[in-house]
């Protein structure tokens, strides 16, 4: 999937962002570090603070690999100081599957001014270079998961499978924790997707569910990279021939997978069962078994997922 399907209304293109030569000096004349505290305090093991010398690096070029959350924030803000705690509540409980990277705009206007900020605390996340917008506003952590639970899923169908590595004042005793290492059962697979080779992780993932029909893993993997492949090149027309015949069963779930890869999980969801109910016979076996390949990628215990399988059993009976 190319970058530009990342892009949303309103997002911001970062590729015009490149490391200055020297760093600007933070508050009270000292060089701002990426891994420093800054004046909030907020700091973890997978949380680091970054100012325009780092952005490149530790924003752009780790996208590249896995999730970057940035927060833009102030120390004149409660709402941020807020914000920040959740957010590094997460980032550590997440280990690794998204790296949180705070820039304080008091300290770096022009970077705050070239990505748009009006107010903070302002969340975005950057994949693959790439702007999506997230959320304004301090949330709780149940609303700030939600977040990011549809960020993740957006990232692993795009094949952004990466780990981040502990980062900042925390890494150290991060590091101590030693994590299992990855099930080579998996690796053909996940080396397949690394290199972008979607039908080679097509066939390893059909092989192991083929050896264990109720692998879990396999089953969500092979339907993540079938997602990606079936939405590398989209009709232009599809949305309209969509919304022209609500019958249109190839149509309807061209469209639901462009929204899952979106982030537009609801949207999608309902999409389908809502083309359940007006087909019948093997068009609408085929709706609801496409239905239950994009609950795969999102996962079983997902709310959202919960409650379309309950309106979808409503709508088959």
């Amino acid at each position: 999937m190319s970058q530009s399907n990342f892009s949303r209304p309103g997002a911001i293109d970062l590729s015009s962002l490149r490391k200055p030569g020297a760093a600007p000096a933070g508050p009270g004349g000292t060089p701002a570090a990426g891994g420093a505290p800054a004046g909030g305090g907020a700091v973890g093991s997978y949380a680091l603070n970054v100012d325009e010398p780092t952005f490149q690096a530790d924003v752009i070029e780790r996208s590249l690999q896995v999730p970057v959350v940035v927060e833009f924030w102030s120390p004149r803000s409660q709402a941020s100081t807020s914000l920040s705690a959740v957010l590094v509540q997460l980032s550590t409980e997440y280990a690794g599957k998204f790296l949180l990277a705070r820039v304080d705009i008091d300290a770096n206007p022009q970077l705050a001014q070239a990505v748009g900020v009006q107010t903070v605390p302002l969340v975005i996340a950057v994949l693959r270079g790439q702007v999506v917008p997230l959320f304004q506003g301090a949330l709780g952590e149940s609303e700030a998961r939600q977040y990011l639970d549809q960020l993740l899923t957006v990232a692993v169908a795009n094949g952004i499978t990466g780990r981040a590595e502990p980062v900042g004042p925390a890494a150290e005793a991060a590091s101590e924790e030693e994590e299992p290492p990855p099930n080579p059962r998996y690796e053909a697979a996940e080396n397949a997707v690394g290199a972008g080779d979607l039908d080679g992780a097509i066939a390893a993932y059909e092989e192991l569910v083929k050896e264990t029909p109720n692998d879990a893993e396999a089953k969500a993997g092979l339907a993540r990279v079938q997602l990606v492949k079936r939405t590398q090149d989209v009709p232009a027309d599809v949305r309209a021939r969509a919304a022209d015949n609500p019958a249109d069963v190839e149509a309807q779930k061209l469209v639901a997978d462009v929204d899952l890869m979106g982030g537009h999980i609801e949207d999608a969801f309902n999409r389908l069962i809502n083309t359940v109910q007006v087909t019948a016979g093997d068009e609408r076996n085929a709706v609801r078994l496409h239905l239950l390949e994009l609950f795969e990628v999102v996962g079983a215990d997902d709310e959202r997922v919960i409650k379309a399988r309950r309106r979808l059993m409503a709508a088959l009976f």
